[in-house]
């Protein structure tokens, strides 16, 4: 007879069986001797829970407002997108005015300081996200790093937002940098799409953001986008805190090492001498222009015929 172990690990009575009785069963090493043998099926299968649309949307209009708000709830909550309206719609079968007016109760009560789950109006929809003053504790338990884009991938990022559809020459001649790999890796991640081709010589493709673009930064759509004047408007802190973000500023060596083009200064060199040069011209080219000017107004001076008195009354 074997000794058998309590569930606590202690070393309980002797065990009923054998070890050549439990061998039998689960065959050599332990292995069950039901590698053979197929699995019963052991669910049976349900009814179809897919309720005809008409019938939901007669459903729904027996709902009172607070087990309408529940439902919008719930369906935020198992979403890992934003829902538009139409998509609360098509789901529910709850009109469209009670969806709305429930999605400004949730927003008061799922906001930031009051709920760790924030309602965000984001890329047209409407999404459940953590309260960004948990976001260190939420990184510490999920064992994930924060997504932080370059300083490169920012600054083409914000220039293709702003100026969209743009040409891959006109954000490279903003940046003074060949930004082909930095835009390859935004398309990648989806931040970025081709919107078409530009109608000029080459047909250069233009670029524009995407939806996943304004789920990255929790846009509600790109008139969201902050103008320079906020920017200049935030608080110190909140600027410190967009700085850290984005990463450390480049000194002004680091900038010209980082962002100058060694073809793009020798051009810009080329046409600066070039503009001085056809600016000295002009200057010279007006300077004999007033002096032609001034010597044919002596000429015609000495040429006019002085004009007879005038005849006295007699």
């Amino acid at each position: 007879m074997t000794t058998g172990k309590d569930p606590e690990g202690g070393t309980g009575g002797p065990s009923p069986f054998s070890e050549e009785e439990i061998a039998a069963v689960t065959g050599p090493g332990g292995e069950s001797d039901l590698d053979d043998v197929e699995a019963a099926a052991i669910e049976e299968g349900g009814p179809d829970f897919e309720t005809p649309f008409e019938k939901l949307v007669q459903k729904s209009r027996k709902l009172s407002a607070e087990r309408v708000r529940t439902v919008v709830e719930s369906l935020l909550f198992v979403s890992d997108k934003p829902l538009t309206l139409d998509q609360l719609f098509e789901s529910s079968g709850i009109d469209r005015e009670l969806i709305t007016k429930a999605l400004d109760q949730l927003g008061g009560i799922h906001r930031e300081g009051i709920s760790g789950i924030v309602l965000y109006e984001v890329a047209g929809g409407w999404q459940f996200r953590t309260d960004p003053h948990s976001a260190e504790y939420v990184r510490r338990f999920l064992q994930v790093k924060p997504q932080r884009l370059t300083r490169a991938a920012v600054e083409t990022l914000a220039i293709i937002a702003y100026r969209q559809p743009v040409t891959r020459p006109e954000v490279e001649d903003i940046r003074g940098v060949d930004c082909g790999a930095v835009l390859k890796a935004l398309l990648d991640r989806k931040l970025v799409k081709i919107l078409g081709k530009k109608e000029e010589v080459g047909r250069p493709i233009l670029y524009g953001t995407t939806r996943e673009f304004l789920e990255f930064f929790a846009l509600k759509d790109l008139s969201s986008l902050p103008t320079l004047r906020e920017f200049h408007e935030l608080t110190q802190e909140h600027q410190d805190i967009v700085e850290k973000e984005s990463g450390p500023r480049p000194t002004a060596a680091g900038t010209v090492e980082t962002l100058a083009d060694p073809e793009f200064q020798a051009r810009m060199e080329k046409s600066t001498q070039a503009s001085e040069a056809a600016l000295e011209i002009l200057e010279e080219a007006l300077a004999a222009a007033e002096k032609t000017q001034k010597a044919s107004a002596s000429a015609l001076a000495a040429q006019t015929p002085a004009e007879p008195p005038e005849p006295k009354p007699e």
